[in-house]
């Protein structure tokens, strides 16, 4: 029988399809003697099916007055083959997927034809089988609207009471291939953005509402995996270690944007089911109870993938009650979200909280008297510059785990390591980015920007509110209320109510908060141990919330920032005498526009992820301390340090940023120089020039062992740049030469040989630094920065007295390199002046 299925006929006419499924109901059992055929005949009526649909509807109509549907779901139980029912899967998604005329849908969906493949007990041991499987209920679920969707649920008294497709999806939402758990979830966002309304309640009633909260401990377990990688990152510092977490990393966010996706359909009972579960399971139990912990304790994920969670979830999930109660939240002790975490709380000891219980409390310090309540000192303004330089110190007369969590946030700033500080900053800069926060949230966190104060004051006093006017053109500009607004109180009332937070109330003062955050803020920009990125990071946020003019500082805050200043500034005037004092003007300019350029950027310049990877430093144990390496990165450093402190300065009184430093222009070379006897132009000289030797010194040197060769040795300076030459004589002009080898003059470190009198010693560093011209791109975490190994040259001159000469002409111009750099950068370094 089935070798006549080969036998000639027109492929693609209504006469085939009559004639395939003629052949298939005469099929009373498949077995592997006809499986073919069968497989094949499968395979020609969807590929014919999807050519009617396009070019003749009696082709359809053939198949809806065969009940072709109905003879699949037969070849299907009678068949003993596996590949029979992989092909019946195909045909059926590839029939859904194709089939444009709205009626062959309807008739697809109708009769219980595909609630009963959807239900069949196929053999998911096979993974190629549930593949298939699963893009079958993927094709359904595209088709998915208002009226299809009616045609595969079950009702009873106007409620959904099955829905095969959705409940069959989600029990495989967590398999352990990716490629399937995608596969779902873009099935149930499909039925999600139907939007019927009783589909809905399906959907959100038991047990199908649990496939939310089994969703939300998936991802809980993800993050532990996460703390996992990263905890154990240390131990194998390696490129493969750098690629599991990012792996993980991607899946992580993944799942947050599917959290984002779903909430974006709409459902509102959903909306909130997420909220609830990822406050109960992962937020409140797991990620506050880690930002004070110790390294050793039986947590299960640690304080720093805490806040790169914390500013995931912020960041993608935008669920306006999620956000708010998360910032509530911030405003109690650790010790309030303890119990649930059954870890023992062990508070991060900072340097100016406990450790400092004895010091006498400082001018406008803030002293917590017990949990959750706060009471300041403000100073008034002959007082209040009496400042210790190390910072705002306040006195606690409480354990640590007393602190609130968000000034668990600014302990880190002010004294965690590179990751926490960093994290907690990403925190509140992601805290200040999100739209679904009311702005009294942020005021109650000491974060609202100062113009947006000044905007709410300004629409009080406009509509009669009393304090408004008063408060706008107050000293304290905007922030003197004390109490707390009704939006606060409301979800301060809800972590108790519904959360089960209960400690006797978390206290807001605006004011209080607001002056500790840029306590915080100011002594992270006076710190030496962390790195300028994160420093840059501060400057951003502190950016946001002072932006405008001097009056807008404390009187301490402008203290210390002008003494950190002044410091940076007495370190840069030591690098104009410094070994790479020829790229200071360079790096300067470099990094002003890129301080600029972050600083003023609407967003906070780095991703979350960056707190698990941050940037390594480029120097390595392997690098000699004093090699010029060393020393450029230190000059490099310092730089970025000194212009975010300068545009602060600028900022802090009042003026416009300008989009170059103010440094002053190149004059050409002097008449009088050894430049321009050598006939040297502002270009300076390169491999190939011709110059003339009017100061120029006989000199022997060796680059290789045994090979000795003849030179004139020359050092000039053209403005902040200069070079030591050796030029080869032209043996057809007299007194002139050709450069052969050019190095830069800064850095030589010139010294005459103890024994040797005739022998003059040089350091010889890289022209460039190579990390200045880094890529820009590249995966955080594995910036990877070859280091230049100084060189070293021996010169032998004719005599004691030449090789003095050389040490001298080399010292001299070394001086007139550094007057001048020191000259352009005056009116940077004089800015009060």
């Amino acid at each position: 029988m089935w070798f006549s299925f080969w036998r000639s006929r027109d492929r693609f006419s209504l006469d085939e399809l009559r004639y395939l499924t003629n052949q298939l109901q005469k099929v009373q059992i498949v077995n592997d003697v006809n499986k073919d055929f069968v497989i094949e005949a499968l395979r020609s009526i969807a590929e014919l099916l999807t050519y009617g649909d396009q070019h003749d509807s009696s082709f359809f109509e053939f198949f809806m007055e065969k009940q072709v549907m109905g003879e699949f779901i037969r070849i299907l139980n009678i068949s003993k083959t596996v590949t029979v029912s992989l092909q019946l899967l195909q045909t059926i998604s590839i029939l859904i997927q194709n089939l444009r005329r709205e009626h062959a849908i309807y008739y697809m969906f109708s009769n219980e034809h595909v609630n009963y493949l959807i239900t069949y007990s196929f053999d998911f041991r096979n993974e190629e089988l549930l593949s298939y499987y699963i893009s079958f209920l993927r094709a359904i679920s595209g088709k998915l609207n208002k009226n299809t969707i009616s045609l595969l649920v079950k009702t009873q008294d106007e409620e959904v009471v099955s829905f095969p497709l959705y409940v069959e999806a989600i029990r495989f939402a967590f398999h352990e291939e990716s490629m399937v758990r995608t596969a779902v979830r873009a099935i149930t966002l499909n039925v999600y953005h139907v939007g019927d309304e009783f589909v809905n309640k399906f959907i959100a009633s038991a047990p199908h509402s649990d496939y939310f909260s089994n969703l939300v401990s998936f991802f809980r377990d993800q993050c532990i995996n996460l703390s996992k990688l990263f905890s154990e990152r240390p131990k194998n510092p390696c490129s493969e270690s750098v690629s599991a977490i990012l792996a993980k990393v991607d899946e992580i966010e993944d799942n947050l944007y599917y959290f984002s996706d779903v909430i974006s359909a709409g459902i509102p009972v959903v909306g909130s089911l997420i909220t609830d579960n990822i406050l109960q399971l992962l937020i409140l139990p797991l990620l506050f109870p880690a930002l004070q912990t110790d390294a050793d304790s039986n947590l299960k994920i640690g304080a720093v993938t805490s806040l790169y969670l914390l500013c995931c979830i912020l960041r993608i999930v935008k669920i306006k009650d999620l956000a708010n109660t998360i910032a509530a939240a911030l405003l109690y002790p650790l010790e309030t979200f303890a119990a649930n975490s059954e870890v023992k709380i062990n508070g991060y000891v900072s340097g100016n909280n406990c450790a400092n219980e004895s010091e006498e409390p400082l001018v406008d310090s803030v002293t917590p008297v017990n949990a959750g309540k706060l009471c300041v000192d403000i100073p008034n303004k002959a007082t209040s510059s009496q400042v210790h330089p190390g910072g705002i110190i306040a006195e606690r007369d409480f354990s640590c785990s007393h602190l609130s969590l968000r000034e668990t946030l600014l302990s880190y700033v002010t004294d965690g390591d590179d990751a926490r500080a960093l994290g907690s900053l990403s925190v509140l800069a992601t805290l200040l980015q999100t739209k679904e926060l009311d702005e009294s949230m942020l005021d109650g966190l000491g974060i609202l920007p100062q113009r947006k104060q000044h905007k709410k004051l300004l629409l009080q006093a406009l509509v009669g509110e009393g304090s408004g006017e008063e408060q706008l053109f107050s000293f304290e500009s905007g922030s003197a209320r004390d109490s707390i607004s009704s939006e606060l109180d409301g979800y301060l009332k809800k972590l108790k109510e519904q959360y089960g937070v209960s400690i006797g109330g978390a206290a807001a003062s605006p004011r209080i908060h607001r002056n500790q955050v840029l306590d915080a803020l100011v002594k992270l920009l006076c710190r030496s141990d962390i790195s300028t990125e994160i420093l840059w990071d501060g400057g951003w946020l502190l950016r946001q919330l002072l932006p405008y003019s001097e009056a807008e500082f404390k009187s301490h805050h402008l203290k210390l920032l002008k003494d950190s200043y002044r410091n940076c500034r007495s370190a840069l005037v030591l690098e104009t005498k410094g070994i790479w004092v020829d790229l200071l003007i360079t790096v300067l300019c470099d990094q002003w526009k890129k301080c600029k350029r972050a600083i003023e950027a609407s967003s906070p310049r780095k991703e979350p992820k960056c707190i698990l990877l941050p940037f390594q430093k480029l120097n390595s144990e392997d690098i000699p301390a004093e090699s010029s390496f060393t020393a450029g990165e230190r000059m490099s450093e310092l730089v970025k340090v000194f212009v975010l402190l300068h545009q602060l300065q600028i900022f802090s009184l009042g003026r416009a940023l300008p989009e170059q430093p103010p440094i002053q222009p190149q004059v050409d070379v002097p008449e009088i120089s050894r430049a321009r006897a050598a006939g040297l132009d502002v270009s300076g000289p390169k491999p190939g020039t011709e110059v003339k030797f009017v100061h120029a010194l006989p000199c022997r040197i060796a680059f290789e062992r045994g090979k000795e060769r003849h030179f004139h040795f020359l050092a000039v300076s053209v403005g902040p740049l200069g070079w030591v030459l050796l030029a080869e004589e032209l043996p057809l002009k007299q007194n002139y030469g050709i450069v052969r080898v050019a190095a830069p003059l800064a850095g030589t470190n010139p010294r005459i040989d103890d024994k040797h009198a005739r022998w003059l010693h040089l350091r010889i560093r890289p022209s460039t630094l190579p990390f200045l011209d880094a890529p820009k791109s590249g995966t955080p975490g594995e910036t990877r920065i070859k280091s230049l190994v100084d060189g070293r040259w021996t010169l032998a001159f004719r005599d004691d007295e030449s090789c003095k000469t050389a040490l001298s002409m080399i010292l001299e111009e070394i001086n007139l390199q550094n007057m001048e750099v020191e000259r352009r950068l005056k009116p940077v370094l004089d800015l009060e002046l």
